[in-house]
């Protein structure tokens, strides 16, 4: 899937492998050597039914921060805070569910507080105007508050073995040893690719930027920062371009609930498409703030790149091939109109490269639209479908411009629309042009230059409104199947006798007249065959049924409840209701037919 979408790895590792847990191991030995860690006992969160320690991710509670009642015990997952296990208002094991105790045990603790002046300058002042809002401002909020000593063992089975005297039984946390993975993954890929790994992690002219999202940020420009600071052989970030959260229709997205767009479906469903959901990705990234990706602004997005880029480009090739057999005309005189096109395009390879320096990638994406924009704005108004009537060498001339336009477009496009750029450059024959030749070269494409014969095919073919429904509906499956398995029962009321159930008497009936009631949305006001009598009830059941659909109903009624008025009607009963898997509300009946109005439950 990953191929098929246009990504390619020059290494793709895991933290599994022999590589890492060796370069962890030694890292983390080298610290300890140079006196870098702190050993102490503490008391730690322990689930006396598992018989273990939990660490972070075994233990489930509120947050002390949001409140968010679903909190790992590392991090809150809904406003993005780190915090202990131990800071967890009422926390559960989430391996039994039991109320954990606090037990001692000894841990290896790195002392951010050590190193807390260093980072204060080389962040708060050092990368004070080329960090991200989003991530400078957490990161404030961290050293504004203190840093602490913050643990980097656990007590677990599994993981990389703590490689000293005392840690037995005891591994790396996660996020200790999980960064270190940049390193070995550099290593691994160096011996394969016969490579000295050094420079890529010890030089000064390498730039290493992290491109993570910002649950992550802490640990990437706090807390790995100050392992690598005393280390004291390694370079530091260079930059931390977090994002904020996507959602998904308006909810946080979650692997474990299938609340996704899993790449492989979307391939299966959307063949070729990988361009629309590439360009909408960046078009609403949640660079500073939390963005929502919808299948209606999907579909919006596709239509902004059929209107803009294809149109352009259709234009212009259905244009050559029909005036020159696809063959780039010689240029004339350039009016004043040319030249301010052709200055204007050579200022789009700098302006696209500031913002993709700065990792502004829906700004870069934005002015790489603005150059198709430029050239349909372009066609429109020099209107060569009508000079080509009567003035030929005046069509050649707009035609050449607005062929070294599609050019630069087809370079300028690809880090965004990789498959669209392709297929332009194909398309076009295009020779060799690398970014900056747009600003620098008169002729991207030549006079005299062929381009592909035959018919233009549609870049960006339109999304139908019943492949968007499919997805709407797909998720609307997963959020019933989700609300099923989270419903919770409600808990058991506290005890009966016999003699307070034998004072109910209830009864099976048969609606015979249903009416709305006056100026309420939920009231039916329903007549019923108690088989004693016929008596009024009203019942709360408008949203969930129509008055026709429920005469000649078989219900079961509370045939002895006190009356009482509502709305100025006197209610005697009430029928028994219970919910569907689904919510909705169902009626609580005998299974036969036959069973008379009357009969009392017991």
């Amino acid at each position: 899937s990953f191929q098929d979408f246009g990504i390619s790895f020059d290494n793709y590792s895991r933290t599994s492998a022999k590589i890492h847990h060796e370069t962890a191991s030694e890292f983390f030995k080298t610290l300890d050597e140079k006196g870098e860690f702190i050993e102490k006992v503490e008391k730690q969160l322990y689930d006396a039914d598992a018989k273990q320690f939990l660490a972070d991710r075994f233990v489930v509670g509120t947050c002390p921060k949001c409140g968010n009642e679903e909190s790992y015990g590392d991090q809150c997952e809904k406003c993005g805070t780190s915090h202990n296990a131990t800071d967890l208002i009422n926390p559960k094991s989430a391996i039994t569910g039991a109320v954990p105790s606090m037990k001692e045990t000894k841990h290896w603790f790195l002392p951010l507080d050590k190193h807390e002046s260093f980072l204060k300058q080389w962040i708060l002042e050092d990368h004070k105007s080329d960090w991200k809002s989003n991530v400078y401002g957490q990161c404030k909020s961290w050293i504004d508050d203190g840093l602490r000593p913050r643990a980097v063992t656990r007590d677990l089975d599994w993981g990389i073995p703590v490689p000293v005297k005392g840690g037995e039984g005891k591994v790396l946390y996660v996020w200790f040893d999980a960064p270190i993975g940049y390193i070995s993954a550099t290593k691994e890929w160096a011996a394969r690719e016969g490579k000295d790994w050094e420079p890529y992690w010890k030089s000064d002219d390498t730039k290493l930027v992290h491109f993570i999202g910002k649950d992550n940020i802490v640990f990437h420009c706090i807390i790995f920062p100050a392992m690598l600071k005393a280390e004291g052989s390694y370079i530091l970030p260079d930059n931390v371009p977090a994002n904020e959260f996507l959602n998904l229709e308006g909810n946080k997205l979650s692997t474990s609930k299938n609340w996704a767009v899993w790449l492989h479906e979307y391939l299966e469903d959307f063949p070729g498409r990988q361009d629309a959901l590439r360009y909408t990705l960046t078009a609403t990234a949640p660079e500073t703030k939390d963005n929502d990706f919808t299948w209606k602004d999907f579909q919006a997005r596709n239509k902004e790149l059929a209107d803009n880029y294809g149109n352009f480009i259709n234009r212009i090739l259905v244009l050559t091939n029909k005036y020159y057999d696809g063959v780039i005309p010689v240029p004339n005189e350039y009016t004043q109109a040319d030249i301010d096109a052709l200055d204007e395009l050579k200022k789009f390879p700098a302006d696209i490269s500031f913002s993709i320096e700065r990792y502004r990638f829906r700004e870069a994406n934005l002015k790489m639209m603005n150059l198709a924009r430029l050239g349909n704005k372009y066609l429109a108004e020099q209107e060569p479908w009508k000079t080509v009537k009567v003035d030929e060498e005046r069509t050649k001339t707009i035609m050449y411009v607005a062929l070294q336009i599609a050019t630069a477009l087809a370079t300028l496009s690809e880090p965004f629309i990789p498959f669209a750029s392709k297929t332009l450059q194909d398309l076009l024959q295009q020779p060799e042009t690398k970014w900056y030749d747009i600003a620098d070269k008169t002729d991207l494409l030549p006079s005299g230059h062929k381009i592909k014969e035959g018919k233009a095919p549609i870049l960006f073919p339109q999304i139908e409104d019943e492949a968007i429904q499919k997805q709407l509906d797909r998720l609307e499956n997963i959020k019933l199947e989700n609300e099923k398995a989270n419903k919770v029962v409600a808990p058991q009321k506290e005890t009966a006798t016999f003699e307070d159930f034998s004072k109910l008497d209830i009864r099976t009936g048969t609606i015979v007249e249903a009416e709305k009631m006056p100026k309420t949305k939920k009231l039916l006001v329903l007549k019923v065959d108690t088989g004693i009598d016929t008596r009024t009830i009203v019942s709360g059941i408008a949203e969930s049924f129509k008055p026709e659909d429920v005469i000649g109903k078989k219900v079961t009624v509370l045939v002895n409840l006190a009356p009482r008025k509502l709305r100025g009607v006197e209610s005697e009963g009430m029928i028994l209701m219970t919910e569907n898997s689904n919510g909705k509300l169902v009626f609580v009946n005998p299974d036969e037919d036959d069973v008379a109005n009357g009969e009392g439950v017991v």
